[in-house]
């Protein structure tokens, strides 16, 4: 039997790399060094291989001529992401409609209400893209988790986490980031008023825009 604790350092590891090289930390084909890594994070190597497996089951690493490497996501991998958002998202947002308890929703209102703070605080708006980027990942996880389906939570979370990058750079933006709070106010509304269709609309409306961004994003983005 495995060791309850290694297990537990390396589901952290997994965590925290998969997000330095979705966030762009790593670029597409640094090599991550089982040993420099261990001696970075002051591990053993066990966890830190258990936790590249599963970077490399996740297609976010491969094996290369110089060992495990970044294989970062491309234009056209991410405008196939929110192809299936587009397919699943609207879904989710109509099951949020009729399944979101009070908690939720008041959740949600909260998390609204930090992202409009963030976007509204002075200065340079990239300094606080983290912090939209954030709020804006906090709302869809709740419209996931308040959906009814666990298939969908379990489908739409990993994928929407892929998508840290360009996500990061769509806030960015003080007018899409502005854009992007009103689109999801709506569909809050639409959740809150528990109409299903219009939830689902406004859902649709606002990943095909979140899309539509995609296409002049620089290409740094995606290397």
């Amino acid at each position: 039997m495995r060791d309850h604790r290694t297990i537990s350092i390396a589901d952290q590891i997994f965590e925290q790399l998969e997000k330095e090289i979705l966030s762009g930390k790593y670029h597409r084909g640094d090599v991550l060094s089982e040993l420099k890594l261990a001696e970075e994070l002051r591990v053993s190597r066990t966890p830190i291989r258990e936790a590249l497996k599963r970077l490399e089951q996740e297609h976010i690493i491969e094996e290369g001529e110089k060992g495990m490497h970044v294989v970062g996501i491309s234009r056209e991998e991410m405008l196939d992401m929110y192809d299936i958002r587009i397919a699943l998202e609207g879904i989710a947002a109509r099951g949020a409609a009729k399944h979101a308890t009070e908690e939720q929703l008041k959740e949600m209102k909260d998390t609204l209400d930090l992202q409009k703070f963030y976007i509204d605080k002075d200065g340079d708006p990239t300094l606080k893209a983290d912090d939209i980027k954030e709020m804006d990942s906090k709302f869809h996880r709740l419209i996931y988790m308040s959906c009814g389906s666990r298939v969908y939570s379990d489908t739409l979370l990993p994928l929407h986490m892929k998508m840290l990058k360009s996500r990061k750079a769509s806030v960015s933006k003080r007018s899409r980031a502005q854009e992007s709070y009103e689109e999801h106010l709506a569909i809050y509304a639409a959740i809150k008023e528990r109409n299903e269709m219009l939830a689902e609309e406004r859902m649709l409306h606002h990943i095909a825009k979140a899309k539509d961004s995609v296409y002049t994003m620089p290409d740094s983005i995606f290397n």
